[in-house]
């Protein structure tokens, strides 16, 4: 068994320039922690594999094609793959998503 801890995992390098922390990287999924600070948000960007969203703290707003919403805590967000989509924190409490990315992509996301 193997067991990570968020806050021990190195931040990665994004041009989202968050806290982004790789969970797990297998060829069959890629999971990502994302915190977003209040005011602090991704760049709109389009990803090659199909995504979800699992909001574990906040009310970040999702937006997933042409549709933005805040979702609270416990739910979670489907993306299909080559959808525009974005997390923004507009609140004033820390919010912490995490990230699944289903296979792997073989390709860079596409920012707009």
């Amino acid at each position: 068994m193997e067991i990570r801890k968020v806050t021990e995992i190195k931040m990665e390098e994004t041009p989202h320039k968050v806290d982004v922390r790789k969970l797990y990287d297998k060829d069959s999924a890629q999971a990502m922690h994302i915190t977003l600070q209040p005011g602090e948000a991704l760049k709109p960007h389009l990803t090659p594999v199909d995504v979800f969203f699992y909001v574990l703290e906040g009310t970040p707003e999702i937006l997933v094609g042409k549709e933005k919403i805040e979702v609270p805590a416990d739910c979670l967000v489907e993306s299909p793959k080559d959808i525009v989509h974005c997390l923004y924190n507009n609140s004033k409490n820390i919010a912490r998503i995490l990230v699944v990315k289903a296979p792997k992509p073989s390709t860079q996301s596409k920012l707009l």
